[in-house]
């Protein structure tokens, strides 16, 4: 035995001495050590390669309203990610088929595949050849670049063998049928299936899968829309696939191939209407969600919100009315706010009559605010300091405050009138004089209640003047504590927000609120607003269901005579509005030339269009407990006054005064007074009639007589009668 070993261990030892055995030793150890290395370098390198945020797949966030119809979607990759689970097994067997026939059993890599790609590869003199596995193309897609080295094709097999062994196969399905691009801008299976088909893919047909299969290779080349015979073509070897692998039957194969494709029409309709409040929408999720424009683009966010259709294509069309917008030049700009009284949802916003998204919102631009501010600065506060109401009497006359003066537009002054005809006439001397009289401390007090934090100090804050100004949001915003009995809510238009899984967002900070006005205060401006639509300066336009408002124009400061700013800004049952027109360069060559009748016509235009879809209300409900605020009394002019005697009667001689006043008011009181002595003296009044029987006339007696009509709810008298004489 030992002999025989030893002439083993010599056979070796000589074997060893020539020089090309012992060359192939060492190539083959070398060999199998870098094979080894270079396999390890693919097993464990791939986590170098892979990053897990790439594996992310960005999703179209959609912007809804309340009722989940989309009003418009954004995104950086149109996408709608859908679990695997939720599409019928065909669905990725078509992809399968075509794609990668041993995706179940291969580790990420076909070799048999590359092996076949090396091969063309060198006969072609080219790196053209393919051979990608599904695994693979889920790298390219998600985390490579698109060129064609041998360099990123090894970092393709690293990342697709790290993912083979970290995730399960249907999981690298569901990336790959959602991170494919289908053209036509639709990236994923689902949002492919919605684009050509006008479904989800949970409702394809085994045809409609595999025509989607088809288009992966070249979505260009076998575009259905483009290339209908190509597109067929190639669905049908997809479909002829499909039953090779035994994923059909050959009757299944048969009806398959047989269909037509199948598409629908694209008949999405130009979402331009519905930009103005999409922006609104970004720009609430950055401030008060935290979320960036580029994080909606990509995060599949699902945001429910408080935009009517209805209404916000109403006002986008009137919007585009020329006739509304009056200018000296083109481009007079407008901006609409319509907000829900109930919750202070907006409903409806126009940024510009051509906005588009990423231009000016201007909902969001602050301008002088104009005679829209007394309500708000002015008579609100003052009666809720109790010392006024409706009926009190201010101050009509040009003064100057520390070197401020207040001058009514029309030049007309009335020495005193009630608030209820300073706001219907908008006259500015009034509204400053109260305004003094309450202080700009208390004005403003009330006014940040409101979310409006002003800094100016001076009286010019009755008549709008401020630095800055205000915005069609913040107007509308403060307008409906009026209607809302004296409650102010932050204005919003986010009801609710999910994420793509299914997580509500949260907002940071809770809407602002605030008890703002009693509900008596809240409501005698709705009654007075009301008058001056009916009868003062908002009575421009037509619409005849309830509505209360208030008008403002801001001069032209370049432009002498000429109007910079025109607002209406008001409320009706259901909502608050408001909205501004003017020039987004105010220069001396662009003004308005008209006043607040436009804006004022404009609304009442869009609410007769709600109108018709809605059923707005014919009249303001008056809350519980508050009693009826009367209309003013307007005291007429009274002529044609009479005086004789009556005889008969328990007295003999009477006296009878009778005349005439052009007004059916029965609320009038007449006074009527006798001139005794070079003095007047009240003998007698009465309310509603035009005469009054005086019990006791000295026949042998010259008396002289007079009439004066009174109004009992501002305890002022008008102007009197002519005298008349009774006697032989």
């Amino acid at each position: 035995m030992d002999h025989k070993e030893n002439m083993f261990k010599r056979l070796m030892k000589k074997l060893w001495n020539y020089k090309k055995i012992r060359t192939f030793v060492y190539t083959a150890v070398v060999f199998l050590l870098l094979f080894g290395m270079a396999y390890a370098f693919l097993l464990f390198g791939g986590r170098l390669v892979i990053d897990e945020k790439d594996l992310i797949l960005n999703a179209t966030t959609t912007i809804e309203t309340e009722d989940g119809e989309t009003i418009k979607e954004l995104y950086e990759e149109n996408r709608k990610p859908i679990a695997i689970e939720e599409v019928p097994p065909y669905v990725p067997n078509a992809f399968i088929a075509i794609e990668d026939q041993r995706f179940r059993e291969h580790g990420g890599i076909d070799f048999r595949s590359i092996m076949r790609a090396i091969v063309h590869d060198l006969a072609a003199g080219s790196k053209a050849q393919g051979a990608s596995t599904i695994t693979q193309q889920v790298v390219k897609n998600l985390s490579l670049s698109q060129d064609k080295t041998w360099m990123r094709k090894t970092k393709e097999m690293m990342a697709a063998i790290y993912l083979d062994k970290h995730l399960t196969k249907d999981e690298i399905l569901e990336l790959y049928l959602n991170a494919v691009y289908f053209g036509q801008g639709a990236y994923g299976v689902e949002q492919a299936a919605h684009v050509y088909f006008g479904k989800s893919a949970q409702e394809l047909t085994t045809s409609e899968a595999a025509m989607l299969a088809g288009m992966v290779k070249s979505p260009t080349g076998y575009s259905p829309v483009n290339y209908p015979e190509r597109a067929k073509e190639r669905r049908n070897l997809v479909i002829s696939q499909m039953y090779k692998e035994g994923y059909l039957s050959a009757k299944e194969e048969l009806r398959a191939s047989g269909q037509t494709l199948g598409l629908v029409k694209n008949n999405k309709e130009s979402m331009a209407w519905a930009d103005s409040f999409t922006d609104y929408v970004m720009k609430e999720a950055a401030a008060d969600y935290g979320l960036s424009i580029e994080e909606l683009k990509r995060g599949g966010y699902k945001i429910k919100t408080s935009i009517d259709p209805a209404a916000q294509k109403a006002a986008y069309e009137k919007f585009q009315d020329d006739a509304y917008f009056s200018g000296n030049t083109e481009g007079v700009q407008g901006a609409l706010t319509l907000m829900n009284e109930k919750d202070g949802s907006l409903v409806a916003l126009i940024g510009g009559r051509d906005y588009q998204l990423g231009n000016l919102n201007r909902v969001n631009v602050l301008r002088q605010p104009g005679s829209t501010m007394k309500p708000l600065a002015v008579y609100g506060p003052a009666m809720m300091k109790g010392k006024f109401n409706p009926y009190s009497l201010l101050i009509d006359q040009k003064r100057t405050y520390n070197g401020y003066t207040a001058a009514n537009y029309d030049g007309i002054y009335e020495n005193a009138v009630t608030m209820y005809e300073a706001l219907i006439k908008s006259k500015n001397a009034p509204a400053v004089w109260l305004l003094n009289e309450i202080g700009v401390p208390n004005s403003k007090k009330y006014l940040k209640k409101m979310d409006i934090d002003i800094k100016e100090e001076g009286l010019g804050i009755a008549l709008g003047g401020l630095e800055k100004g205000l915005s069609p949001i913040q107007i509308a915003g403060a307008y409906r504590t009026f209607i809302h009995e004296g409650k102010y809510v932050e204005p919003h238009a986010i009801l609710h927000m999910v994420d793509s899984d299914g997580n509500e967002v949260e907002r940071k900070q809770p809407l602002k609120s605030s008890k703002v006005f009693s509900k008596k205060v809240a409501w005698n401006m709705v009654d007075m607003m009301e008058s001056t639509v009916q009868e003062g300066t908002a009575q421009a336009g037509m619409y005849d269901k309830a509505l209360a408002g208030k008008t403002g124009t801001t001069q032209h400061p370049l432009a002498s005579g000429e109007t910079k700013d025109a607002w209406f800004a008001g409320v009706t049952p259901e909502y608050s509005l408001a909205i501004w027109m003017g020039y987004d360069m105010s220069d001396a060559d662009h003004y308005l030339t008209g006043g607040s009748e436009y804006p004022t016509k404009l609304a009442k235009s869009i609410l007769s269009q709600i109108d018709e879809e809605e059923n707005l209300s014919s009249k303001f409900q008056r809350p519980k407990g508050i009693k009826e605020l009367q209309k003013p009394i307007h005291l007429p002019e009274i002529h044609d006054v009479r005086v004789k005697y009556n005889l008969g009667g328990s007295t003999l001689v009477k006296a009878r005064i009778s005349w005439q006043a052009d007004t059916s008011d029965d609320r009038v009181v007449y006074r009527v007074y006798e001139k005794k002595k070079g003095e007047a003296q009240l003998i007698g009044e009465t309310k509603g009639k035009k005469e009054l029987v005086l019990s006791k006339a000295d026949l042998f007696k010259s008396r002289t007589f007079y009439v004066v009509p009174y109004d009992p709810l501002t305890r002022l008298e008008g102007e009197r009668s002519k005298s008349v004489e009774l006697g032989f």
